[in-house]
């Protein structure tokens, strides 16, 4: 049996480009996730609807994605995930990088493409760090824009001091774990910089000492 799985990062996004794509594949079973999954093949955070693909599978089935990085990033985990797998007798198959480890250079195929996807996850983040230490320098800050209103920024706010975590907001309000910290940084920033600038023009109050 061919059972599949797809993720998409955030509810913005839309599974039907994947789910199609399992179908006429052949996958009798489809399971889906929305949220980011660097490392989702880790069994201590697997995602939920891969862990309810996994939990479907039998010897002889194989577990079937769009495209390698819908799985995951991390080589190490990647390649431990597939061999875990293999362990129960069970194969996997990418749609997109044509990786299909029931052959032998199906399986090479599979190594390279994972410490590639890692190697542009990387790069992808050496870049972003790179161009936000620039714009420091240059007085500016960068990123994306954020993507929460004022209303969510202040529940943000007031729920992060109670003990939530950036990811259970992330999922309260369908973005990504990252757009909730960069929001609220942003937001303590700007309210740091209009403090400072208040103070700065607060005219100075000057006494003179007149002599009669």
């Amino acid at each position: 049996m061919l059972i599949g799985d797809a993720r998409v990062s955030t509810s913005n996004q839309n599974l039907d480009l994947q789910t199609n794509a399992l179908i006429k594949t052949g996958c009798e079973k489809i399971f889906t996730d929305t949220q980011t999954s660097r490392n989702g093949t880790d069994p201590k955070g697997m995602r939920p609807g891969l862990a309810r693909a996994v939990d479907q599978l039998r010897a002889g089935d194989t577990l079937v994605v769009w495209r390698l990085d819908r799985l995951g990033r991390n080589v190490r985990g990647l390649l431990e995930f597939a061999d875990n797998l293999k362990q129960i007798g069970v194969e996997f198959k990418s749609i997109r990088d044509n990786i299909d480890t029931t052959t032998a250079i199906g399986r090479l195929f599979f190594i390279i493409i994972a410490a590639m996807a890692q190697m542009e996850a990387d790069l992808t983040a050496e870049r972003a760090a790179a161009g936000r230490d620039a714009a420091r320098s240059h007085g500016r800050l960068s990123g994306q824009l954020s993507k929460l209103n004022t209303d969510q920024l202040g529940i943000a706010s007031a729920t992060i001091a109670t003990g939530k975590t950036y990811g259970e907001l992330a999922s309260t309000f369908g973005v990504a774990r990252s757009t909730v910290y960069c929001s609220l940084q942003s937001m303590k920033t700007r309210k740091t910089e209009a403090q400072q600038g208040s103070k700065a023009k607060k005219p100075k109050r000057i006494t003179e000492k007149v002599t009669v």
